[in-house]
């Protein structure tokens, strides 16, 4: 494979035990993995064969979601707002350099009141579901990661979006607001973590077995359940597996595939709910799309470290304004469609 091909193979060289074989390759990890760990970039090796699988696997979930989204609101179709359009492309835009999009996503909505707050979660998950399996496939282009391992902690994920998604849209819009506010605060504090550079340096290890598997299977199923009320899976995906002695590397394709399988998993059940803004997510996934692809091939790195602590800052007020409005409101039942059914 030639210079031009462009793919590099990732080892860790600071920040924990280097990584002595090629535990996946990519273009370029986002530029906040890179951050948090220091990443050479020696020689150039082959897509896998498990890779090509997976990758074909995100192609067609994609295009499954995209047709069933398509099919469950095409009698309600609305065009989105221009500001809907700006806002994906400029969180998932700074999601690809390392920023994340759920809390940013999250304190616009509630400072600009586009959405009501209980419509918050399931709207971030039907609208970044596209851009985040763009990023997916764009990020993840081989892999050694112990099949066993990786499959379990993705369909553990997935699982438990779909068990989550359908407890929080029948939440009322006080329970939503403490809930919300509770994440944004750990939103927050990962951030912090992240940004100080404080992340755990994990070991080398690139499969899990017996207790520490069944362990991370069971988090990871709490972790999707979670991101359906918009707590991001990356960063507790990624402490997770370093407090289990993984390598951080070995972390990219768990945290990454989970995402790109569960949300198009759980943001169905939020469609068929209606429980979500159906203008606000279009609007975002048709902005994120271009966002991430304008960050992955054009503008490839910035320095985002005074954004790191602007977005805390505002995650901060914003987590304070959800729970104030949670505990100084009455409880007001919100209509929503039967969702009993399977998402399908």
């Amino acid at each position: 494979m030639d210079e031009g091909a462009k793919l590099k193979t990732f080892r860790l060289v600071s920040g924990a035990p280097a990584v002595r074989s090629a535990l996946f390759v990519c273009r370029r990890p986002p530029a906040g993995y890179r951050a948090a760990y220091k990443i050479d970039l020696p020689a150039v090796v082959a897509v896998n064969t498990s890779t090509r699988i997976l990758l074909a696997t995100l192609v067609a979930v994609a295009a499954w979601y995209g047709w069933r989204w398509l099919a469950l609101e095409r009698a309600r179709a609305e065009r989105p707002r221009a500001g809907d359009l700006l806002l994906g492309f400029v969180t998932d835009f700074f999601d690809t350099l390392g920023i994340g999009c759920f809390a940013p996503t999250t304190a616009a909505f509630k400072l600009l009141r586009r959405v009501p707050d209980e419509q918050i979660p399931g709207t971030l998950n039907v609208g970044h579901a596209l851009p985040t399996l763009t990023a997916a496939l764009i990020f993840i282009a081989a892999i050694t990661v112990d099949p066993i391992t990786l499959i379990a902690m993705i369909v553990a994920s997935v699982l438990g979006a779909w068990y989550g998604a359908g407890v929080v849209a029948r939440l009322p819009r006080r329970a939503i607001q403490l809930s919300m506010g509770a994440a944004l605060l750990l939103a927050a504090v990962l951030l912090l973590v992240s940004t100080l550079k404080k992340m755990p340096a994990g070991g080398e290890a690139t499969a899990l077995a017996g207790a520490p598997l069944a362990f991370a299977v069971s988090v990871n199923f709490v972790l999707g359940a979670l991101m359906t009320l918009g707590v991001g899976l990356y960063a507790p995906c990624l402490v997770l597996v370093c407090l289990l002695g993984m390598s951080p590397l070995t972390a990219f394709p768990i945290m990454m595939g989970s995402c790109a399988f569960l949300m198009p998993v759980g943001g169905l059940r939020f469609i068929r709910a209606g429980a979500y803004s159906r203008r606000a997510a279009l609007g975002l996934a048709l902005g994120g799309v271009p966002g991430v692809l304008v960050a992955a091939y054009i503008v490839k790195s910035l320095p985002v470290t005074w954004l790191r602590w602007l977005v805390i800052a505002v995650v901060l007020y914003t987590a304070a304004l959800m729970l104030f409005a949670a505990l100084s409101a009455r409880e007001t039942p919100r209509p929503r469609r039967a969702i009993d059914r399977q998402s399908g």
